[in-house]
This record gives C-alpha cells, sequence and structure tokens, in this order.
C-alpha cells in the first residue's frame, strides 16, 4: 500500500510537470496536456484514484493549494495599472460577474435541463477565468490599448469574486426557504468583505514589518511568507467559509503596491511553487473524473458551450464596458478571451462532491459539465486568439516598440534614444539599483529574472515587436534570446556580440542558438561601456557625411550609426547578418564619440557602414 502510495505521488508530478515540459516544446496551452494526461491516470486507465490516495485531506489540500495561486496572481497586480482601466475592470468583475451568472444559470436550465438550484451554483462557478491561461496566450497576442491590463485584472481579481459566489449559492441552495437563502447570501457577502479585508491587511502589514525590522533571515523569507498565506487562509476559512481566497489575493495585492521592502525573491519563488501547484491540481482533479460521466455528455453540452462562449462573454464585456472609451475592436477582442481554469475546475469538484452527500438530484453532472467548460474555452480562444486579434487590429502587426535586457548605462542610453523617436520601450533588469536609474530617467523598467515565466506574464507587451539583450553576460543574453524568439521571431531577436566572437574561427556560442548579433563584431558590450564612460553619447541625430568616410552629427561630432529610422517612421536595428544601408541625411540612433578621446583603438574603427 506505501508502495502504491509512493509511486502516486510522484506520478502526479511526473505527470503534472511531464505535461507542461511537452506543452511548452509543442506550443500549446499547459492546460490541454494536463487535462490529458490526468485524463489518462484517472478515468481512462484508473491507475490514479486521488480520493483513495488522500482520502479526507484531498479538498482540502486543493483548497489550500488553489489559495496559493491566487496569492501568486495579487503578486502581479499594481495599482498604477488602474489609473487608465480601472472603471472597466470594476464593471467587468461586478456587474460583468452578475451578468455572466444571470445567463449562465439561465442556459444551463434550458439547454442541460439543470435545476434552478444547480443551474444556479453552475452558473457561479463559470464566472471565473483563468489567469493561469490567459497570461500565455497575452504574451504571444500582445495586445495594444489597455486590452492587456484589463484581460489580467480581470482574471485574478474575478476568481475570488466567483468562488464566493458559488459558495453563497451552494449555502443557498441547502437553505430551508427563499427567506433563508436570502439572508445567507447578504450575511456571506458582508462576513466575507470584512473578513477578507482584515486578515489579508493583517497577514500583510506582518509580512512587511518582519522583513523592514530584519526580523526573518534571508533563506527563510519565502518560506516564512508561505507560512503566513496559509495561516491567512485557514484562519480566514474558520471565520468565514470559503473567505480565504479573497483574503490571500488581497494580501498579495497590498504587498505588490507597498513600497517599503522588496519582495522580488518572494515573487521568484512563489513562481516556481505555482507551476508545480497547478500541475499537480490539475492532474488530480481531471483523475477524479469518471468514465461514464464524460461519454454521458451530448450535443446539449456543446450547445451550451457555445452559448457561454458566443453569446454570455459578450453581452457581459459590452453591457459592463460602455463608456470607457475603448474602441469597438478592444471590448470584441475582451469578449474572445475567457478561458476556465483552476479555480472553476476545484470549486467545481468540490461542491459536487458535497452536493451528491446532501443528496441534490443531477450533483454528479456539474464536474463533467464544467471541466467540459475549460476544455472547450481553452481550446476555442487558444487557437484563435492570434488572428482574432490582428482581425480586430488589437494586436499590432509590426509593432516597433523595443525590449531591452539590462538596465544599465548602456541600456538606459539606448532606451533613450528609442524613446525620443516616440517608441515604447521597457527595460528589464535583476539588479534593483539599475531599475531605479532608468525610473529616473523617465524610462519604464521592471526588476526581475528575464527568463522568469512569472515576469513574462505580469509584462505588458503591447506596442513591442523586439528584443535588445544588452547584458555582459553572454548566457543570459543567449537564453533571453532563445526564450523570446517564439513570442517576436527570431528576425526581432538581437544580442550583444559575445565575448570571442570578434575573433576569427572562434564561436562560442552556436550560432542557432543566439540572437541575432548586434551593430558590428568590434561593438562588443565592453567596447560601447568604454565608449560612454569616456564621454561618449548614444542619441538620435541626422546623418552628414564626413570626409574621408563615414558620417558625423551635424556639429561635426564622429559618429556610428547604430539604428536607422526608415520611410513610415519604421526601425531598421543594425546587425552582422544584414548591416545598415544609412546615407546623408537620413535620421538615426548613433553612438558619437567623446571630443576629448584619445585615437581609438583599431576595434572601434567602425564609422562606415
Amino acid at each position: 500500500m506505501s508502495e502504491h502510495a509512493l509511486v502516486s505521488v510522484a506520478g502526479i508530478l511526473v505527470l503534472g510537470v511531464g505535461a507542461q515540459w511537452l506543452a511548452s516544446r509543442l506550443r500549446l496551452p499547459s492546460i490541454l496536456m494536463l487535462l490529458l494526461f490526468g485524463f489518462v491516470a484517472g478515468p481512462v486507465t484508473g491507475w490514479l484514484d486521488p480520493e483513495h490516495l488522500f482520502g479526507d485531506l484531498l479538498f482540502p489540500v486543493v483548497s489550500l493549494a488553489v489559495g496559493v495561486i491566487l496569492f501568486e496572481g495579487g503578486l502581479s497586480l499594481q495599482f498604477s495599472e488602474l489609473r487608465a482601466v480601472g472603471g472597466a475592470v470594476r464593471n467587468l468583475v461586478t456587474l460583468g460577474a452578475t451578468i455572466t451568472w444571470a445567463l449562465c444559470t439561465a442556459a444551463a436550465m434550458l439547454i442541460l435541463g439543470f435545476s434552478l438550484s444547480l443551474a444556479a451554483l453552475l452558473g457561479a462557478i463559470l464566472v471565473v477565468t483563468g489567469p493561469t491561461v490567459i497570461g500565455p496566450l497575452l504574451r504571444f497576442v500582445r495586445p495594444s490599448g489597455s486590452v492587456n491590463a484589463i484581460l489580467k485584472w480581470e482574471g485574478i481579481v474575478i476568481d475570488p469574486i466567483g468562488a464566493t459566489m458559488a459558495v453563497l449559492v451552494f449555502e443557498a441552495v441547502l437553505s430551508s426557504g427563499p427567506e433563508a437563502a436570502a439572508l445567507v447570501v447578504v450575511a456571506g457577502i458582508v462576513t466575507t468583505l470584512a473578513v477578507g479585508a482584515a486578515v489579508g491587511s493583517l497577514a500583510a502589514g506582518l509580512l512587511v514589518l518582519c522583513l523592514r525590522r530584519y526580523w526573518i533571515p534571508d533563506n527563510l523569507q519565502s518560506p516564512v511568507t508561505l507560512m503566513l498565506v496559509a495561516g491567512a487562509f485557514a484562519l480566514s476559512n474558520t471565520l468565514q467559509h470559503e473567505s480565504g481566497l479573497l483574503t490571500v489575493t488581497l494580501m498579495g495585492v497590498i504587498l505588490a503596491n507597498q513600497r517599503l521592502v522588496s519582495i522580488r525573491h518572494i515573487v521568484e519563488f512563489k513562481e516556481t511553487l505555482t507551476v508545480l501547484l497547478i500541475a499537480g491540481l490539475f492532474i488530480v482533479l481531471t483523475a477524479r473524473l469518471q468514465l461514464a460521466d464524460i461519454t454521458g455528455l451530448g450535443w446539449e453540452s456543446l450547445a451550451f458551450l457555445a452559448v457561454v462562449i458566443l453569446a454570455v462573454r459578450p453581452i457581459s464585456v459590452f453591457l459592463s464596458t460602455m463608456g470607457f472609451g475603448l474602441k469597438l475592436g478592444e471590448q470584441a477582442f475582451i469578449s474572445w478571451m475567457a478561458p476556465r481554469g483552476i479555480v472553476a475546475a476545484s470549486v467545481a469538484s468540490i461542491f459536487a462532491l458535497r452536493l451528491a452527500e446532501a443528496g441534490v438530484p443531477g450533483a454528479e453532472r456539474l464536474a463533467p459539465i464544467t471541466f467540459m467548460v475549460i476544455v472547450g474555452t481553452v481550446l476555442v480562444y487558444s487557437l484563435t486568439a492570434v488572428p482574432v486579434a490582428r482581425r480586430l487590429g488589437v494586436a499590432q502587426p509590426d509593432p516597433q516598440g523595443v525590449l531591452i535586457v539590462g538596465a544599465h548605462q548602456l541600456g538606459r542610453a539606448l532606451g533613450a534614444a528609442l524613446k525620443g523617436l516616440g517608441l515604447r520601450v521597457l527595460l528589464i533588469d535583476s539588479n534593483p539599483a539599475n531599475v531605479a536609474a532608468a525610473e529616473r530617467a523617465g524610462l519604464s523598467a521592471e526588476a526581475g529574472n528575464i527568463l522568469s515565466d512569472e515576469l513574462m506574464e505580469s509584462l505588458n507587451l503591447g506596442g513591442i515587436g523586439r528584443l535588445l539583450a544588452l547584458t555582459q553576460n553572454d548566457e543570459v543574453n543567449t537564453l533571453a534570446a532563445t526564450h523570446f524568439a517564439p513570442i517576436f521571431g527570431r528576425k526581432q531577436v538581437f544580442q550583444l556580440q559575445p565575448r570571442g566572437e570578434a575573433q576569427p574561427g572562434k564561436v562560442t556560442i552556436p550560432n542557432h542558438l543566439q540572437g541575432r548579433l548586434l551593430f558590428w563584431p568590434e561593438l562588443t558590450h565592453t567596447a560601447l561601456t568604454q565608449q560612454l564612460a569616456r564621454g561618449g553619447e548614444i542619441r538620435v541625430s541626422t546623418l552628414a557625411a564626413r570626409a574621408g568616410g563615414g558620417f558625423q552629427t551635424p556639429e561635426g561630432r564622429r559618429a556610428t550609426p547604430l539604428l536607422l529610422v526608415g520611410e513610415g517612421g519604421a526601425l531598421q536595428i543594425g546587425a552582422t547578418d544584414q548591416p545598415l544601408s544609412p546615407r546623408a541625411g537620413q535620421r538615426a540612433i548613433v553612438l558619437i564619440e567623446a571630443a576629448d578621446l584619445a585615437p581609438r583603438a583599431p576595434e572601434l574603427d567602425v564609422a562606415t557602414a
């Protein structure tokens, strides 16, 4: 028995992580592979039986894991993003949630034949979307305007709201009459809000205090954070049933927006933990399904899914976002982005069991229908998001903005020049001091590891279509180029010359792993940094021909073109495989030598392009 349990637990980890790795290789949404692996492990083969394996611990563990996932989601929400989209987000998670609940309830009654109570519970469950699915889709689509921020905020905030609605509906279903049900709902809303706000604020404040006073050793800061999340979640649920999700989400939001202590290392730890939790949860919850319940889904289930996608979501979005200045294409795209995810799966699984134990007719259909909606919405939205965004004009066909890896002096100088051309520029650096210097210079910058999935999901890449990896670490530059090649395309991913690349016959990194090499072989990170340290500049200038060849600025200083501004403002980036062809009178971002420099070393004599 113990050996079988060991194999089962290890199998959950292997299947969960393996499914996500395979999905990344196939460039598919990871949730699809997770559902497939869990379906095969459970209903098809019967190898994995979560209820037998975990017993009474199954749903407490699931509930706590979902709480940690929502806490991590809350850590990615910045209030600054709400300045332009706060009203739309507020309406989507209040009015939009109510409309979604009402329409899904009506559709479940009319199409699926559910009773009012069971239909209302299904409608509440389907209010939630899937931030773990929306994030990767937004990275690939890179929508312009306010769409990215609206969808990210809605996807995270709606989860605790929808889960709370499901809890209140569940308690109302089990109450003795309409008056008692109304009283349960009103009291539940007030108590949940009060408990969530109080416990979440208290836990966040306690963690900030401990970090600011250095009461927690560095190696224990992430574990202590997890301890406080678990404690706050359990305390909140004890005070008010299922209020823990709201508590931990608020806790994450508060921590993300305070400026007293840095929590970057905590965010990175939570990212890894969240990946493991999502992997395990989807495998476990899918394995619980019965094959007969899934095969019993008929045409009415597909009709219900079609109504949810084609009617419920568009009506909810258009009524919620009217009057907030969104373009028709932006509203339409938001209407076409509502995949369901782990919260819907976990809540449906928990309440299906409780309703069945209470003897509610049809309770066994709740989980299969929910999982069918999860699979259907993820499949439809993931396959159509990019072409729909382009058709609606939400995704720019050739975005000119630049993502710069490295907010050091070189990155800031190049970023300032690009911003001077009116382009969107975003700098990423793991050094908070470099990020602070970039922000003081008026540049948009984020602190974090460029290879972090959590950072990737939080980035707003709207209007950005190119990567410049400018760090002094060749491996980081190469990995960043590889990481972003599927998003921007290999043509638009650039990195500085690796050390030793300028020497004939010496290649330090295989070509197929590199991004396109920037500028000229002589312009390495060291060479460029030395130029800037000696008083050189990187700025926008109009090129003038120089006697003897090459170019100079209008005031006569030697200039090496790095990037050109083509017709219509299109940006042309110099690379060793496609050198620039500048001409006099053309605008360019140039490297200008310091006026008092000694004669240049041979490796910097690249003024002619």
